[in-house]
């Protein structure tokens, strides 16, 4: 089953692992903070007879090779503290005696005991009093109800004899709402953990399984599908010049929305709107499958057809290497573009003829240079071939061509050719070079910021019949490629996406 994939597998187990590490720990923070807690640890036990019994070699010097009865003593260092969160006060203490806590030391007697404090809990030491029930009495000593704040401590160093070193201690009593409990501790000072084994083994098996999870996110390198994914079959026309950037969208889109079908059928701006409107009108389902790009607007006459504003595309007027001018003023430009210049050494130029290699009528480029450059059509075509002058009455040879692609094939082999083309196609191909025009260079980032006058530029619309359901694979298109991972793929490709800051200004 596709969704039963490792890192769904382990981001669940992530969750469930978080969803019940949070629960143990509200029920930590609820209940066991609230409760009282007395812990102590055996902090010391060792013989101080001559360790027969104990089976302990004991070196002494001093009192105790001569004291009665001490060949089987011992020393307990216990130590007595409030380990909770809550301060234990004298009423606290549930036993029905006199004192509060009783220690048992299993097969030994009490023969003495001292208590120790740090100077900080001082005010403790008027509570060990006979008369509060301090006292011993054969193996058990009594300890009185003393208050603890969170944190104090108190030990008890108690001479011990009849019984060897590692015997069981005990420290038995009752507390309200809470318990006495032995606790743990690395050295003999040291406080206990501040998290419990179970925070810890939760602690780390969070940790791994995020790592996990992250490894195989980064070991997969899977980009997240697109908010928006559709399915089924969308046909996407119009543009040439275009074309590279909607078939690599295009191929992204399949990549990313599984079960989508997008075909690129790109044969001119004029002839892919006019495609789509024709089929608009057949449709009797609404909105057919179908969006055109179009390097400007629509012509008029199309009120069905809805625009989407995609990105800034930027053209450029390209020449024959042989030719080695570099710039044009576009009232010669226009020169030669009404046939008024046959030779481009009338220019500056070498003795060559002047080849004019256009568009279609159908193409949007060829709109976008009448448009914005020339101010008017170009002159009629004379050749076909590009090379021979069909029409003698002619001044000049100007052929037409289908696509972006034909054009700057021809110019770069044809000495003494002149064509336009989108800019990033322009500028990867050999044996031709860009022309400035006043000065100007078409260049992207200079248009993105507002400090070049370059003329040759123009907004790429994409057209749908009517508008689409939000629904449906041209909608989610559309936006993936103005909006969403598409922008990426107009930019590496030379154009200003619409749906950026510098972009919105441009394409207003």
């Amino acid at each position: 089953m596709e969704w039963l994939s490792a890192e769904n597998v382990v981001a669940v187990g992530t969750a469930v692992l978080g969803i019940a590490a949070s629960g143990i720990m509200l029920w930590y923070e609820r209940r066991v903070p609230r409760r009282k807690r007395i812990g102590y640890r055996v902090q010391m036990d060792n013989p101080i007879g001559d360790g027969a019994r104990s089976g302990r070699p004991n070196r002494r010097i001093g009192v105790f090779n001569d004291m009665e009865g001490m060949a089987d003593a011992t020393l307990v260092l216990l130590r007595v503290e409030n380990d909770g969160s809550q301060s234990i006060g004298r009423d606290d203490y549930t036993g029905p005696d006199l004192h509060g806590l009783t220690a048992e030391f299993t097969d030994r007697t009490v023969r003495g005991v001292s208590v120790t404090q740090p100077t900080v809990n001082g005010h403790l030491m008027d509570h060990f009093t006979p008369e509060r029930g301090f006292g011993f009495a054969g193996h058990t000593l009594r300890i009185p109800r003393v208050p603890l704040n969170h944190g104090d401590h108190f030990k008890l160093l108690v001479l011990l004899s009849g019984g060897g070193v590692g015997q069981p201690i005990h420290l038995v009593g009752g507390i309200s709402e809470g318990e006495v409990h032995p606790n743990r501790s690395a050295t003999p000072d040291d406080k206990p953990p501040l998290f419990s084994r179970a925070s810890r083994l939760i602690t780390v098996l969070l940790t791994v399984s995020v790592l996990t999870l992250a490894t195989i996110v980064v070991a997969r390198d899977d980009a997240p599908p697109p908010i928006g994914c559709a399915t089924g079959s969308l046909t996407v026309i119009g543009s040439t010049a275009f074309a590279p950037v909607v078939q690599e969208v295009a191929t992204k889109y399949e990549h990313d929305c599984a079960g989508s079908t997008i075909t690129v059928d790109a044969h001119g701006s004029t002839a892919g709107v006019r495609e789509l409107n024709a089929t608009g009108a057949e449709s009797e389902k609404g909105s057919p499958a179908v969006v055109a790009l179009s390097d400007g607007p629509k012509p008029d006459g199309l009120p069905q057809l809805r625009e989407n504003r995609v990105a800034v595309s930027v053209f450029a007027l390209v020449v024959n290497d042989d030719v080695h001018l570099t710039n044009l003023s576009t009232a010669d430009l226009r020169r030669l573009y009404r046939g008024e210049i046959s030779n481009w050494s009338r220019l500056g130029g070498p003795r060559l003829a002047v080849h004019l290699v256009s568009r279609d009528a159908n193409s949007g480029t060829r709109q976008v240079f009448q448009r914005r450059v020339l101010g008017r059509g170009e002159i009629a075509n004379s050749s076909v071939d590009c090379v021979h002058k069909d029409d003698a009455t002619a001044s000049v040879i100007r052929c037409e061509l289908d696509s972006t692609d034909q054009v700057l094939a021809e110019v770069a082999h044809l000495p003494g050719a002149i064509g336009y083309s989108e800019l990033n196609l322009a500028d990867r191909t050999k044996g031709l070079h860009i022309l400035r025009l006043d000065g100007d260079a078409p260049s992207v980032d200079a248009i993105e910021h507002g400090t070049s006058a370059y003329p040759y530029r123009e907004i790429e619309y994409a057209y749908t019949y009517g508008q689409p359901p939000a629904d449906s694979l041209a909608s989610s298109f559309l936006t993936y490629l103005s909006r969403g991972n598409g922008q990426d793929v107009i930019r590496t490709h030379g154009h200003i996406p619409c749906w950026t800051p510098e972009g919105m200004k441009l394409c207003a």
